[in-house]
């Protein structure tokens, strides 16, 4: 039972995590008076001067959390270190850097920063850095994993595709050949992996174990 429990908790954190974070961003992006919808970053609209700040903390924090939980509850269902690969860990690690990243706050809201940026500003931009390669790597770890899986190939080619979507997408946003599209780059670099995760998460609360030797199914 308290595995059954443990997989419900986890899919039902892996959809309310990327629901909670999309609704705190795109909430965040209206608020901003005199900015267009997609001018601001994502974590500009947690800086002290955005307006509502505290929205968009809670998204990173909620995501952050969410996701940990949920990367357990995956490494669980998938086996042990072994069985399950470095993808579900890598979300757990994704999570809490998230929640690090909310809580990091940027000095500012929009990319015009002073002449001496604070020591939190920088360790904002580099556990960004860590959570972008991290958006990347874990859809296409996790394709690998559920290759040959019958409860989970389904899955593999459409994270195969949203890890090389997101990768694409954040090429392009990194570059800076769109400033004026910076901001909806973004969120699509981010949006594409996360709905990845909410297929996953859906798929945890249906699927169920594997028959173990002598017939029963692990709780």
């Amino acid at each position: 039972m308290a595995g059954r429990r443990l997989r419900v908790l986890g899919g039902l954190a892996g959809i309310a995590g990327p629901v909670a974070f999309t609704a705190a961003w795109a909430a965040g992006s209206l608020l901003q008076t005199g900015h267009a919808a997609t001018e601001v970053q994502i974590s500009g609209l947690a800086a002290p001067d955005a307006r509502d700040p505290w929205i968009m903390i809670t998204g990173f924090v909620v995501l952050g959390g969410c996701s940990a939980v949920f990367g357990t509850a995956l490494h669980r269902e998938l086996g042990d270190s072994s069985q399950a690969g470095p993808g579900p860990r890598l979300i757990q690690a994704a999570g809490l850097l998230t929640v690090a990243a909310g809580l990091l706050r940027r000095d500012q809201m929009l990319l015009t920063a002073p002449a001496h940026e604070s020591w939190h500003n920088h360790a904002h931009d580099v556990v960004s850095a860590a959570i972008y390669v991290a958006l990347v790597a874990a859809p296409l770890l996790l394709a690998r994993r559920f290759r040959g899986d019958p409860r989970w190939s389904s899955l593999r080619w459409p994270l195969v595709g949203a890890g090389l979507a997101t990768a694409a997408v954040l090429a392009v946003f990194f570059t800076g050949a769109f400033p004026s599209s910076a901001g909806l780059l973004q969120r699509i670099g981010v949006s594409v992996p996360l709905a990845a995760v909410c297929a996953v998460s859906a798929r945890l609360l249906t699927t169920r174990r594997e028959p173990q030797p002598g017939g029963q199914v692990r709780p």
